[in-house]
């Protein structure tokens, strides 16, 4: 930072910033005066050399080859020693010279590590022991209300900008109106700020004594602050305010770019520039309003050519093909999750099936609750919806499941594929989609109770370990055979 400045370059907010920058440089000349360094902690796969029984061992070993290991690390015997290793660190945190947010406890063994396994985002042998969040005060300029894609209304606090471990902080989510009435925030407050977690900024408490005189109450606002359109609350249980107007502008924007994102229809290209541009001019008003664009008025977006363009239809193109449990949760209906809508998807097959029925049926399938079989029988019966649903047929969307064979689906039921490599065809997304949709799971590590590992061009260490614990590895094509059996 202290050279960028001197250079008048805009500098680095923190640590994590600096390095990810430095990594990215096309010019590794730059990179190399960055002078970036690191401590090791932990590896992924180790080909050849000694053979380590524990993770200290590990750790002793590489310190011998030349790597930095943390001279705080330290190794447990019993649980009271890991809790008070965790409350003496605590201690030294300010003594260190570079941003700590606590301990991580990992079991020692490997072994052990292996048998425990890991989650589909995290490891089972190792827990982080999170220290109390870094705080700062700040002044509350502003409070704003945005408008979500389910209509749902957040307030959020504009701040004055504050550092606060490590990151300057100008916005805080107030999440509800109920949350701003416990609080008690106004505008020009002095509020205690903290990161959630080191992450999310979050308002702890107003400074009463620094008030210089008792302003308005913050109101909830009567009318949408998009389109002006009727506000609604939710039932008892349900604190969420929500613009009612199925029409309203932001709701559609958001709604739009959640139906194009990948876990949904994948339509690469629409970002939200793009979406922006398509509202501004009209060019979309509702979601079925993507499949009737033309190719002259894409031309008319900023920075559209002919080979952007033909991309972008290509990709809308493609995403009629996507099957319903993708569309039904591009829909973006409230309550209704990815998993929800896989589970609706596979047990109803068409989207016609789906609108036919009501709430007590939903309800009689494991994973689907009422909040959700309410909220999906209420979505249907607008006129809207059906109309919407019609316009997409009309565009040649199938919304309908893949049957499953009765030879895919003792092939696929309830096992475990994992993914490496490069796949040509498919991204690993529409793969897994795939797999799901034929009853089986996709994990993320590979362990002697996987089933298939699907290896692409250049497979990484899940490829080595499966062959190191003789799991069946298979194709791209092979994989692709097996689905239409």
């Amino acid at each position: 930072n202290e050279q960028k400045k001197e250079k008048g370059e805009p500098l680095f907010a923190n640590p994590r910033n600096a390095t990810s920058g430095s990594v990215k440089l096309l010019d590794s000349r730059i990179t190399a005066q960055r002078k970036l360094n690191f401590f090791v902690h932990s590896f992924g796969i180790v080909q050849g050399g000694p053979a380590f029984q524990t993770h200290w061992e590990f750790l002793e070993k590489v310190k011998q080859f030349g790597f930095r290991v943390n001279h705080h690390n330290r190794l447990c015997r019993s649980y009271e020693e890991v809790v008070d290793y965790c409350r003496e660190f605590q201690g030294k945190r300010e003594q260190i010279p570079y941003e700590v947010d606590g301990v991580v406890i990992k079991v020692n063994s490997l072994s052990q590590q292996e048998q425990l396994g890991a989650t589909l985002k995290s490891p089972r042998w190792a827990v982080a022991y999170k220290f109390p969040a870094q705080q700062a005060v700040t002044i509350v300029q502003e409070i704003v209300v945005q408008v979500g894609r389910t209509g749902v209304l957040t307030p959020v606090a504009e701040l004055q900008p504050v550092e606060c471990a490590g990151v300057v902080i100008s916005r805080a989510t107030l999440h509800n109106f109920d949350e701003i009435k416990r609080l008690g925030v106004k505008k020009g407050d002095r509020v205690l700020l903290e990161r959630a977690g080191d992450v999310i900024p979050k308002i702890v408490k107003v400074v009463t004594s620094a008030r210089a005189a008792k302003g308005p109450s913050f109101q909830v606002p009567t009318s949408c602050p998009e389109c002006g359109g009727k506000v609604a609350k939710g039932k008892e249980e349900d604190v969420a305010y929500r613009c009612i107007n199925p029409s309203c502008p932001k709701q559609l924007e958001r709604r739009l770019l959640h139906f194009c994102s990948r876990g949904a229809m994948d339509i690469e290209g629409l970002g939200e520039s793009v979406v922006a541009q398509l509202l501004d001019r009209e060019l979309v008003k509702d979601l079925a309003d993507i499949y009737f664009l033309k190719k002259d008025s894409l031309l008319t977006l900023d920075l559209f050519g002919q080979k952007k363009a033909d991309n972008v239809l290509r990709a809308i193109e493609k995403s009629k093909k996507q099957p319903l449990s993708r569309f039904l949760f591009a829909l973006g209906i409230l309550n209704i999750g990815e998993k929800a809508a896989y589970t609706l998807a596979k047990e109803f097959g068409t989207i016609d099936n789906i609108i036919s029925h009501k709430a007590d049926a939903f309800t009689k399938i494991h994973d689907v609750g009422e909040v959700m079989a309410v909220s999906l029988e209420n979505f249907f019966k607008q006129p809207l919806a059906r109309k919407l649903i019609d316009k997409f047929k009309k565009a040649g969307l199938k919304m309908t499941e893949p049957k499953m064979s009765k030879k895919s689906r003792q092939q696929f039921l309830h096992k475990k594929f994992v993914f490496t490599g490069e796949l040509d065809s498919l991204t690993r997304q529409e793969a897994g989609s795939l797999v799901q949709s034929f009853g089986g799971d996709v994990v993320s590590t590979v362990s002697k109770k996987t089933d298939f590992v699907v290896a692409g061009r250049n497979p990484g260490s899940k490829y080595t370990k499966a062959v190191k614990l003789k799991v069946k590895i298979i194709s791209e094509q092979q994989f692709k055979e097996m689905i239409h059996e």
